[in-house]
C-alpha cells in the first residue's frame, strides 16, 4: 500500500523553498506540488492509468493561481474519473478538442478554411465554381451547423433542392461537402471515421451535351450576332473564345501580361489552367486585330477584358459571356463553352485537323497513365498553322463560303 501522507496547510506550500533540482512536496492521495529551481510551482496528480496500471501524472495548474483547495478539488474529480475507468489526461484532450470544435467547427468557418486550403492546388475556374456553390447554396443552408455533428440527414434535403434546379451543381455540391467533412476530420474538428454517406442520395440524371453550333451554315449567323453585340469588351471576349477555343473562365480573367502581341502568342501559366499545365496559345491575325482594337478602348488596364463598373470582379465575369449569348437568342443552342465543341467538331470534320493537334489546342488531359507520363507533345507549329486556318474558315462562313 502507498505510504500515508498527512495533508499540509496552505502555508507549507506557500513557503516551500527552491532547491538545485526540481522536487515534489506531497499533500497526500497522489497530489503534490512540483517546485523547480526557477521558483515555478505546479500541482501534479500521480495516478495509475485505467487498463494498463501504468503510472502517469496529470497537471492541475500553477500555484498560487490554483489554490490548495482548488487543487484538491481538481484531484478529487480526476480520481473519480480513474475509478470510473477514464484516463483524466485523455479526458482533458477530449475536452480541448470539443472546445475547439465548438469554437471553430461551424460549417461556414470550416468551408472557408477548406476553400483556402484547396486554392493552392486548384485552377482559378475550379475555385470559382466551388466558391459559387458554397456561397449560393451550401453556406446559407448550413452556416452555423456544427461540422462535428453534421449528418447525412441534414445534408440530403439541401442536395435534393439543388438537384431540382441544377443537377450538375448538385453533384459538385455533394463532392464539396464530402471534401469539407474530410478536411474537418484531418484538422480534429470531427471524430475520425465519421464521413457522411452521401453516395446515392441524388437521383441519376443524364448529362446533356453543352450546346454548341457545329453546322457550318449556322456559324455565320452566330458570328454576325456577336459582331453586332453592343458591349465592345464582351464582344471581343466572345471572339477570342471562338478563335482560340479556350475555356470561358480563362478568357474572361486574362491578365494583359500573358499576351505577347509581337510573338502572336498567349502564355497561360499552369495555375490558371484546369490541367495545371502551362499552355501556349497561337493567335491568328484575326485575334491580334481584336486585341489591338480592344486596347484602344481599355488602355493600359491590368486585364485584357476589364470589368464594367457595376461588376465586383476586377475583370469581366465569365457569366457576362453566357448572358450575352442568351440575349442574342442562342440559349439552348450555343453556350460560351460551346466554342470548344465547335472548334473540335468543325475543325476535324471540315478542315481535317489532326485530332491530337486539336486536343493539344484545347488543353485536354492525356488519356492513360503512360500517355500522361511520357507524351508531352504540344504541336506548337502545327497549332499555329491550323488556328489560322480555323480563323480564316470562320471568316468565310460569315461571307457565305464554307
Amino acid at each position: 500500500m502507498p505510504r500515508y501522507v498527512e495533508p499540509k496547510s496552505e502555508l507549507v506550500f506557500r513557503n516551500a523553498k527552491t532547491g538545485p533540482k526540481p522536487y515534489l512536496l506531497s499533500d497526500g492521495q497522489g497530489l503534490s506540488l512540483r517546485i523547480r529551481p526557477s521558483g515555478a510551482k505546479t500541482w501534479l496528480l500521480r495516478y495509475r492509468r485505467p487498463g494498463t496500471g501504468k503510472e502517469n501524472f496529470l497537471s492541475l495548474g500553477p500555484y498560487p493561481d490554483v489554490s490548495l483547495i482548488e487543487a484538491r478539488r481538481r484531484a478529487a474529480a480526476a480520481r473519480d474519473l480513474v475509478r470510473e475507468g477514464t484516463d483524466p489526461v485523455e479526458q482533458r484532450r477530449a475536452d480541448v478538442s470539443a472546445r475547439k470544435r465548438a469554437a471553430d467547427g461551424a460549417f461556414h468557418l470550416v468551408a472557408k478554411a477548406w476553400l483556402e486550403f484547396k486554392r493552392k492546388e486548384w485552377a482559378d475556374e475550379t475555385y470559382r465554381k466551388a466558391e459559387f456553390v458554397l456561397r449560393e447554396y451550401l453556406t446559407p443552408a448550413l452556416r452555423n451547423k456544427s461540422i462535428s455533428t453534421l449528418s447525412t440527414a441534414q445534408v440530403k434535403p439541401i442536395l435534393e433542392t439543388i438537384a431540382a434546379k441544377a443537377p450538375n451543381l448538385a453533384s459538385k455540391a455533394r463532392q464539396y461537402v464530402g471534401g469539407i467533412v474530410s478536411y474537418a476530420i484531418h484538422n480534429d474538428l470531427r471524430e475520425d471515421g465519421l464521413p457522411l454517406a452521401l453516395r446515392g442520395v441524388l437521383p441519376r440524371h443524364k448529362k446533356g451535351h453543352i450546346p454548341a453550333i457545329t453546322k457550318p451554315a449556322d456559324i455565320g449567323p452566330l458570328v454576325k450576332a456577336i459582331n453586332a453585340y453592343s458591349s465592345p469588351i464582351t464582344r471581343a471576349a466572345l471572339k477570342l473564345a471562338m478563335l482560340t477555343g479556350l475555356r470561358p473562365g480563362v478568357i474572361a480573367s486574362a491578365p494583359r501580361s500573358e499576351i505577347d502581341l509581337d510573338a502572336a502568342e498567349w502564355h497561360i501559366p499552369g495555375e490558371r489552367m484546369k490541367m495545371q499545365h502551362d499552355h501556349i496559345v497561337p493567335l491568328p491575325r484575326q485575334a491580334l486585330l481584336v486585341l489591338n482594337e480592344l486596347k484602344t478602348i481599355t488602355g493600359d488596364s491590368a486585364y485584357v477584358f476589364p470589368s464594367p463598373a457595376r461588376q465586383k470582379t476586377p475583370h469581366l465575369h465569365r457569366d457576362a459571356l453566357s448572358k450575352a449569348l442568351r440575349d442574342m437568342g442562342f440559349q439552348g443552342k450555343h453556350a460560351t463553352h460551346g466554342f470548344r465543341g465547335m472548334l473540335r467538331t468543325v475543325g476535324r470534320e471540315r478542315l481535317g485537323i489532326d485530332i491530337d493537334v486539336l486536343e493539344a489546342q484545347l488543353a485536354h488531359a492525356k488519356r492513360g497513365d503512360v500517355q500522361k507520363a511520357y507524351d508531352r507533345t504540344t504541336f506548337d507549329d502545327d497549332r499555329r498553322r491550323v488556328m489560322q486556318e480555323w480563323a480564316d474558315y470562320v471568316d468565310n462562313c460569315v461571307g457565305g463560303k464554307k
